[in-house]
């Protein structure tokens, strides 16, 4: 079923990929697994995906110790990052996509590990959505900037739900020319549902679960 499901994700790239005239190699496919097991990580790593992003730093510890061997595997933290689990999150990721906050950069720097981080910016009016406001991402660059440990790469955003992909495009296009004013090479954004409006934006990481693992669990 993976199997399957995977060749439809990847049909769908490449076609938005040929439309906006860029080069397949330049997206990463981010599969969610949040609420799946540990198991459903090792399929899709035999499947050939490398890149897996997770919500919650306490569930992906949990199934940290039965990941052993998936050695080409990158674990991305893409969900909000409160501080008390800072630590925890530098230990058990590899990029974290949700910087919003000078403070929380600076103690992620502190643990002393390499880490890439990408930060989160919130472009609308929702209340349940983290995030950055534009105008503070200068000082944002500028305390990832100082950091020892911090490698900044680009910016990551998550829209408002609209069941109309093109109702989402106008985050993507305004993400997209962030980062090109800050001259970040990477851009996280786009789902399941809106991929391809991400792709055709300039997305490079796009963050796949349900299209990918099907329906999650209800939260």
């Amino acid at each position: 079923m993976l199997k399957e499901r995977l060749e439809r994700v990847e049909e769908r790239i490449q076609s938005a990929v040929a439309r906006a005239g860029r080069a397949r190699v330049d997206i990463i496919l981010v599969a969610v697994t949040k609420k799946f097991p540990a198991g459903v990580i090792r399929e899709a790593y035999e499947a050939g995906l490398r890149a897996f992003g997770e919500n919650y730093v306490q569930e992906f510890e949990e199934k940290l110790p039965h990941l052993a061997g998936l050695t080409e595997a990158e674990f991305h933290l893409i969900g909000h990052l409160q501080s008390n689990k800072a630590r925890a999150a530098a230990e058990a990721f590899q990029v974290i996509e949700t910087i919003d906050s000078p403070k929380l950069a600076r103690r992620l720097d502190s643990f002393g590990r390499r880490l890439e981080v990408m930060i989160e910016v919130k472009l609308s009016s929702e209340e349940s959505k983290s995030g950055a406001a534009p105008e503070e991402i200068p000082a944002l660059i500028d305390a990832i900037g100082e950091s020892a440990n911090l490698s900044l790469t680009g910016l990551m955003t998550m829209p408002p739900w609209n069941d109309d992909p093109e109702g989402t495009r106008p985050y993507f296009r305004r993400l997209a020319s962030l980062a090109r004013e800050y001259r970040l090479p990477k851009l996280s954004m786009g789902m399941s549902h809106d991929l391809e409006a991400a792709i055709e934006e300039g997305a490079t990481h796009i963050r796949v679960g349900t299209a990918l693992f099907g329906p999650r669990k209800k939260e």
